[in-house]
């Protein structure tokens, strides 16, 4: 069955990248696959939305779900972050994980596997009502589902209390690290044990 996170059309061209969104440090671990990425949005689907206002950074953890190739968010209308994205401006978007945690004998090298994932965009405002239902199925349908259609659609008064955006995936950089400690070779006589742990618990 076709779930609304596998939409036809969606893009098979790597993501896009420039300085601002290469991966510098430990390049290696780095991938531009959409598939990668998008693996990583779905599962997560909590963000963290960065951008300027009044010249300081602002970082907000917010609900962000995918259908295609564009993430979709939601607020309030008329609220600050709905007066942010609806100007145009660039959005820093980052999910992360840890998956595990890499315990080795020193404690200088002790690590983390983990899933990251940041992206560059800006928002367009979703306007069109089958648009807006559009979207809100699949992110319903994603947590369960058929839930869609067994609930209450939106109703006028929602739909003008809420701000949906779109921003369209193009640029960003996803990197991982799995695997077991890597210890320096005059540690390994050490008596203590070493090997990676659940990150949660």
């Amino acid at each position: 069955m076709t779930t609304p996170m596998d939409v036809p059309g969606t893009m098979t061209s790597p993501l896009t990248s420039c300085p601002r969104s290469r991966v510098q440090r430990a390049a290696t671990r780095a991938s531009y696959d959409r598939t990668t990425a998008y693996s990583l949005i779905d599962r997560l689907k909590t963000a963290h939305v960065g951008f300027v206002e009044d010249g300081e950074p602002r970082i907000i953890p917010i609900t962000v779900w995918r259908l295609g190739d564009d993430l979709y968010l939601h607020t309030l209308r008329g609220g600050r972050l709905s007066r942010r994205l609806g100007s145009d401006a660039l959005l820093c978007i980052s999910f992360a994980v840890t998956n595990e945690w890499v315990m080795t004998k020193s404690a200088f090298n002790h690590s983390a596997n983990y899933e990251s994932l940041v992206l560059f965009g800006r928002a367009v405002p979703v306007t069109d009502d089958a648009a807006f239902d559009t979207a809100f199925r699949a992110i319903i349908n994603q947590i369960e589902p058929g839930r869609w259609e067994q609930v209450r659609a939106p109703n006028d008064k929602e739909r003008k209390a809420t701000a949906l955006f779109r921003v369209p995936i193009q640029e960003g950089a996803f990197k991982s690290r799995t695997g077991g400690p890597n210890d320096d070779p005059e540690d390994l006589a050490l008596p203590v044990w070493h090997g990676t742990l659940p990150a949660d618990g």
